[in-house]
């Protein structure tokens, strides 16, 4: 049996509001920062930054990181899955996801030092003029969204105020 990398996505509150998108590789995970998060639509390319190899663990952390100096902290795990990395090449990366949000081919290629983009290959699985990222803002784990990770029923003043 064949054990597939893995792949995961946190939607994470921090200086911007941002997706971090995490592919295995061996025993780390490299990481983009996804401004706007990963698109279903081939036609959509979406900036990501390269930032360091987070160790396997790092994936798999949901909840509010204490003492964030900026941003609340939040992070949820908005997609995971396995990846089977198609092409590694320096500057291009091609895989095939397999989550409960993303799925199907997908690409990184390098445009600059610290710019790469992400597209979706044209598949079975794009659907273009989707926006994945405003149909499904919740955590796959938990089924909350940063916010409400972030805003527990009970801590804000309207919830005291409830009670």
């Amino acid at each position: 049996m064949v054990i597939l990398p893995r792949f995961v996505v946190q939607l994470h509150d921090a200086t911007t509001l941002h997706f971090d998108f995490r592919l295995q590789s061996g025993d780390v995970l490299r990481s983009w920062a996804v401004p706007k998060g990963p698109s279903l639509d081939p036609a959509i390319r979406r900036l990501a930054v390269p930032v360091e190899d987070h160790s396997l663990s790092a994936g798999e952390f949901e909840g509010v990181h204490e003492g964030h100096r900026r941003g609340s902290g939040a992070v949820i795990i908005w997609d995971e899955g396995t990846a089977d990395i198609v092409r590694d090449e320096p500057g291009h990366l091609k895989f095939i996801l397999d989550g409960r949000k993303l799925s199907g081919g997908f690409a990184l290629t390098r445009t600059g030092e610290k710019r790469w983009i992400l597209v979706k290959v044209r598949d079975t699985d794009a659907r273009p003029g989707s926006d994945i990222v405003a149909e499904r803002p919740e955590s796959i784990r938990s089924g909350k969204t940063w916010q409400e990770l972030r805003d527990p029923p009970g801590d804000s003043p309207a919830g005291i105020l409830a009670e």
